[in-house]
């Protein structure tokens, strides 16, 4: 038992080198293993159901049918701006397929700022010295590891994120 705890601990305590390393649970409960994206490029996105940004989902999920050989989308929904996201994973799936479809991996809700930042999105931070400032901040997360931040005026579909990916 005390070996079993401090095997836990020091893997707590382990820093993540690669985004690769990450193992977060889907919108499902399902835990999706990042070692499964490695070697390809990850658009990563803050989302939010009740938020003028939005309708952004729309071409997220175009981006991801036209382009999902290119990259792979990963919507995190997030509550830290003025409560925009208040439902339940399972709210929030239903409201995504609803309304627009998505078909790309979401996960359960983060906290993208403050002192319960979620540890991927203090990974990004330390990566572009940006945390997201508002809904649908997106991260494109190279194989090579570097990491390029966009704020959530920029649309997925924009030539500054096509570019990015490509």
């Amino acid at each position: 038992m005390k070996t079993l705890l401090i095997s836990i601990l020091l893997f707590m305590a382990t820093p993540m080198d690669s985004v690769y390393d990450f193992k977060i649970n889907s919108l499902e409960g399902e835990l999706i293993d990042f070692s499964a994206y490695k070697g390809k490029t990850l658009l990563i996105v803050n989302v939010a159901s009740e938020c003028g940004y939005t309708p952004q989902y729309k071409d997220l999920q175009k981006l991801h049918e036209d382009f999902g050989s290119k990259v792979t989308i990963l919507g995190f929904p997030a509550n830290n701006f003025g409560g925009q996201e208040p439902g339940s994973n399972m709210e929030i799936a239903k409201f995504c397929e609803k309304n627009y479809g998505v078909s790309f991996q979401m996960f359960e809700k983060v906290s993208v700022k403050g002192k319960d930042q979620h540890p991927l999105y203090q990974w990004l931070e330390e990566k572009t010295g940006e945390a997201p400032s508002w809904n649908f901040c997106k991260y494109v997360v190279k194989p090579d590891g570097t990491v390029k931040f966009f704020p959530s005026k920029v649309k997925p579909l924009d030539e500054q994120i096509l570019t990015a990916i490509n």
